[in-house]
């Protein structure tokens, strides 16, 4: 084993030793003999089981018969969750087969981050992991379940069934993914034809046709973001059957995993002999195991967020040193857009996860002493499913790999490093990916342009006013001032003047999409400025050096002037009303900072940043 690995998953044990301990007690509490729904009055048992055919209706009754609860994030307007659409007519059906029942338990919003990009909406966009994991938590309230299956896939998505899931830990569940839409038009081809856009060298319809070329059917985007970051972390951590991330929607493959979930979910509930409640599976050691995954394939910076916010409902504490710690020791196996060309299918075919899943394990960098919804250890993750005469099967994954552009082996990396740093100066602390930054682009020291939103620095760009070196500055964009809103618009205009020579770089107290990559961006600035940080002490033409290097955020401000300067104030009232903002002031008054997962549940009770 790592050494650091193992270090850095002790001190994560030793920090949560209290607060995972009362995370336990709670779970063992509900843990009780026998169904659930045993529970139940008859006429609160009747009301469960009205509406569901006979067969089930009696099964219900008897009380032996596993139950289970099935709660999806369908809707058809998100190219990723449209396939749920008919998974629960086949997860009754599988269930029937397995002698067991299942029921919509209930649905849970599913919002997208490419619709709302650059819009009003997207200020929703993070709270809505919380509004997600309450959702969650409503649907099993109903007691009537004996484990649950999780249909979700894309960025808040995810995270928010993850943390409404262990409010019921003692409940089994099994993540169930609907998998990646088929390759399109490249997606560093989509980049180019955005930079144009940005430069006015094409229209409106070229943009649109590009767009529609790359996102053109069902499934997941195929760029490495936080929807497909998010697959891949619950296959490592033992939430999805393996091999289960990548399985293009509307195939026999896909439907035969989403069969064997179910088949699988009635066999680890306390009826049985099996019982692997969800909320033991997540241990320090799996959560390790996940940081370590996001690092080895240069996964989302929002997860910089969720994963601390889920490992809290769990009752463990992890930082941003975590993370910065452990990216020191693991290599960069995979190149996904943004960190290479290739897509999350030509990933699959170049062995997937269960090569990555292998080389890390192999190489001392997985912890293997885990439980999983499939049983002890990570061994089952390195086999990769398919059909041999219509029936589910798991063979033997890559030993090596098929495409080394795409997926290497641990001694032979892209990177001895998991290129994600975390940032630390006068200006607070932040998290920089670097994986797809090239080392010229790294070190950036330039005078600072302050910006109020992103519109601003877009209307600069085509007033042609930052045709300089330039550390655009974006603030008041933390998620007590508007949400913590995604910054992606800003990607194409700043990657323009990255490619006409100018070091340019971006701060802010927002976040960026998973899909960013090329310019240097310190984001998630914590404390954030409308919490009175550091960030809003600088002043436009202020030196500002970026040192991704050395892990430094500095304005170079003499000591005693950066003393005595008063943080800029900001009218943020605008972004708290319309387009339903006014219904989430509860969340922005509570919202804790970026370091402890900008989320409103108080998992420690601990002060608000």
């Amino acid at each position: 084993m790592n050494q650091t690995l193992l270090a850095v998953t002790e001190r994560i044990r030793a920090r949560s030793e209290a607060s995972r301990a009362a995370y336990l007690e709670r779970l063992e509490r509900a843990a009780v003999n026998g169904p659930r729904r045993a529970a139940l009055s008859c006429g609160n048992l009747a009301h469960g089981f009205a509406a569901c055919p006979a067969d089930d209706k009696a099964a219900l009754k008897d009380g032996r018969e596993v139950n289970i609860g099935i709660v999806t994030a369908y809707n058809d307007m998100l190219s990723a969750h449209q396939p749920f659409e008919t998974f629960p007519a086949e997860i009754k059906r599988a269930a029937r087969e397995a002698g067991a029942v299942a029921q919509v338990a209930g649905g849970v919003p599913a919002m997208c981050d490419g619709v709302t990009q650059g819009q009003t909406g997207m200020e929703l966009s993070l709270f809505s992991r919380e509004v997600i994991a309450l959702a969650t938590a409503v649907a099993l309230s109903h007691n009537m379940f004996d484990a649950a299956l999780y249909l979700g896939v894309c960025d808040k998505i995810v995270p928010g069934l993850v943390i409404g899931a262990l409010s019921f830990g003692h409940l089994p569940g099994i993540f169930v993914p609907a998998g990646p839409m088929t390759s399109g038009l490249p997606n560093d081809e989509k980049a180019k034809v955005r930079q144009l856009y940005a430069e006015g060298k094409i229209g409106r319809a070229e943009l649109l046709e590009a767009e529609s070329k790359s996102y053109h059917g069902p499934g997941t985007c195929t760029f490495y973001g936080t929807a497909n970051s998010n697959q891949m972390l619950m296959e490592i951590m033992g939430l999805h059957l393996p091999g289960a991330s990548f399985v293009n929607p509307g195939t026999p493959l896909r439907s035969a995993l989403t069969a064997a979930a179910t088949k699988r979910a009635t066999e680890i509930t306390a009826l049985g002999n099996d019982y692997t409640p969800i909320g033991r599976i997540l241990d320090e050691r799996a959560v390790a195991n996940g940081i370590v995954g996001l690092l080895a394939t240069g996964g989302s910076t929002n997860h910089t967020l969720h994963l601390v916010a889920m490992a809290a409902a769990a009752g463990h504490r992890i930082t941003w040193q975590d993370f910065s710690e452990l990216s020191a020791v693991v290599p960069l196996l995979a190149r996904i857009y943004p960190n290479g060309l290739a897509d999350v299918n030509h990933f699959q075919a170049a062995g997937g996860m269960a090569y990555l899943i292998r080389e890390l394990r192999d190489a001392g960098l997985l912890h293997d002493d885990v439980r999983t919804v499939v049983g002890e250890g990570l061994a089952a993750y390195t086999r990769e499913p398919g059909l041999e005469d219509g029936q589910l099967v798991w063979r033997d994954g890559a030993t090596r790999s098929h495409d080394t552009n795409v997926l290497r082996a641990a001694a032979e990396p892209f990177s001895p490093d998991g290129g994600l740093r975390i940032l630390h100066g006068n200006l607070g602390e932040a998290v920089i990916k670097i994986s797809a930054v090239k080392p010229q682009h790294r070190v950036v020291e330039a005078p600072v342009r302050l910006f109020f939103d992103q519109d601003e620095l877009t209307a600069a760009f085509k007033a042609g006013e930052l045709e300089r070196d330039m550390i655009a500055v974006v603030l008041f964009q933390g998620p007590k001032a508007n949400g913590m809103p995604e910054l992606h618009k800003l990607t194409p205009s700043l990657g323009v003047l990255q490619d006409r020579g100018y070091k340019v770089a971006l701060v802010t107290d927002g976040r960026m999409s998973g899909a960013s990559g090329k310019v240097p961006a310190a984001i998630h600035v914590t404390p954030e400025a409308e919490a009175g940080g550091p960030l809003a002490r600088l002043r436009d033409g202020d030196i500002v050096r970026l040192d991704a290097e050395r892990g430094t955020l500095e304005a170079l401000v003499p000591a005693q002037v950066w003393a005595e300067r008063q943080p800029i104030t900001r009218d943020v009232s605008g972004h708290h009303s319309g387009m339903g903002r006014e219904l989430f002031s509860i969340f922005r008054s509570n919202v804790s900072g970026a370091a402890e997962g900008a989320t409103i549940f108080p998992f420690f009770d601990t002060a608000r940043a």
